[in-house]
């Protein structure tokens, strides 16, 4: 780790920053392969597939949920841990560590009784019927039986990546993917286990990828290592990190709020065919977001490393490196959804009439998707720099503030309402993008001059 540690402070920016974004990308593109696949066997369940597949997607809301928690205190504490390190305060990047942990491990007693009780109800209330509500329940209560190993691999894996350690952390999605892929045919079919088959796979699977983050941190390769006598929760260090996880908790827990705005609208103006033109515009825009996540996740601890260090040249070499990146994607992205959405489109579906009112609606939908690149550089910065008032602001706005109440405003003044629905994502992706942005130049500068 110690070349690792003098790297962030005097290595090529470039190189640092390829060699760090390319682990968090192949992670999340197999991450998201993992999905796919693990619902593609669900699916198959013979005679019960549908409704399986019915099932457990009801119980997608809570698995955010448990996500939102668990990055509470991983997106909090891994940025305020590197800032540490890069002043040279070990000690206090470790009770850092510890008390993230101890949160993490006191957050999954909670959910997992909470949701163990309550999970049935839930999953009526997020429109389950008497078909689907077994399989839901049956799946999210062996689910949340592991929630303890969920919020490890989920919350202790950005202090891997934080001390330069990518690889590493890729390799921890990795396992947990290629396990599960290879254990649920086994669990589903050779057992004959069905659902219950399903989720015992996804559980020994973070499992194992929570021992090998657990070794790895407690092991001597890290500078901040995870210590027993660190884990006695300490105001002064957790609050700092839970104020500023707080704004990826909000991303992340009101994404299940979007979506049922999003489609109980689009089922009153547009018909099964606009719902279904919206679960192939939410595929899409992940090939958008999943590699900017890739790129801000390794522009994060140079940024947060060099700015604990005083090192200010190369905290703005690091920033406008990832800031360029992360533009130009989008803006190429964007011109490829306006000139061929049917190509797209007929990705994720082969019936021709949905392909052709999905592709329509992409152009609408996406039309502000050039300025994510703007949104997604400048607000992961100012969580790398440690600014946590203002990332709870900037993750609330897009989001509460701007697009949800859009929505249902929009249609109030235009004749084809579902139109109108799909133009709320560009007016607040633009809208927040362009505060956003502005907000990032006036606070960066400022905060560059406190530093100096």
């Amino acid at each position: 780790m110690a070349n690792a540690k003098q790297d962030m402070g005097t290595g090529s920016i470039k190189k640092l920053m390829v060699s760090m974004a390319v682990p968090a990308l192949v992670a999340q593109v197999i991450n998201l392969l993992y999905n796919i696949v693990d619902r593609i066997y669900i699916g198959h369940i013979p005679e019960i597939g549908g409704l399986a597949l019915t099932g457990v997607g009801l119980f997608t809301p809570i698995l955010m949920l448990i996500t939102a928690f668990a990055m509470l205190a991983g997106a909090g504490g891994a940025p305020l841990a590197a800032i540490a390190m890069g002043r040279g305060d070990k000690e206090h990047g470790q009770k850092i560590i510890g008390n993230c942990f101890m949160v993490l491990l006191l957050l999954a007693v909670v959910l997992t009784v909470l949701f163990y009780v309550y999970i049935p109800d839930l999953i009526r209330l997020f429109g389950g019927s008497e078909n689907t509500v077994p399989y839901g329940t049956t799946y999210g209560r062996i689910y949340v039986l592991g929630c303890v190993f969920v919020l490890i691999v989920m919350g202790m894996n950005p202090f891997i990546t934080t001390q330069g350690f990518a690889r590493i952390s890729m390799l921890t999605t990795v396992i947990g993917a290629v396990i599960n892929i290879v254990l649920d045919p086994i669990f589903i079919f050779v057992l004959k286990l069905g659902v219950a088959g399903a989720a015992i796979a996804t559980v020994l699977s973070q499992a194992v990828s929570a021992v090998w983050i657990m070794r790895f941190l407690t092991g001597p390769q890290p500078v901040l290592r995870l210590r027993p006598a660190n884990m006695r929760l300490q105001r002064n260090v957790i609050l700092p990190c839970l104020g500023l996880g707080l704004s990826s908790f909000v991303m992340v827990s009101t994404e299940s709020i979007l979506s049922i705005c999003f489609t109980s609208s689009l089922a009153r103006f547009g018909g099964d065919v606009a719902v279904g033109a919206m679960t192939v515009l939410t595929s899409i825009n992940q090939l958008v977001t999943m590699p900017l996540n890739g790129i801000c996740q390794g522009g994060q601890p140079l940024i947060s490393y060099n700015y604990g260090a005083r090192k200010l040249d190369r905290v703005k070499e690091a920033f406008f490196c990832q800031f360029t990146v992360c533009v130009a994607y989008t803006t190429a992205f964007w011109l490829l959804i306006l000139l061929i959405p049917n190509f797209f489109a007929s990705i994720f579906t082969g019936d021709q009439a949905l392909v052709s009112y999905a592709a329509w609606a992409m152009r609408i939908f996406l039309a502000g998707c050039f300025s994510i690149g703007f949104q997604m550089s400048c607000q992961q910065s100012f969580m790398a720099l440690g600014q946590a008032k203002i990332c709870l602001f900037m993750a609330c706005l897009r989001k509460l503030i701007l697009l949800i109440p859009l929505i249902f405003i929009l249609p109030n003044f235009f004749q084809n309402k579902a139109m109108a629905v799909f133009l709320a994502e560009p007016v607040s992706d633009i809208l927040a993008a362009t505060v956003t942005t502005i907000s990032f130049f006036i606070f960066f500068r400022k905060l560059m001059k406190q530093k100096s």
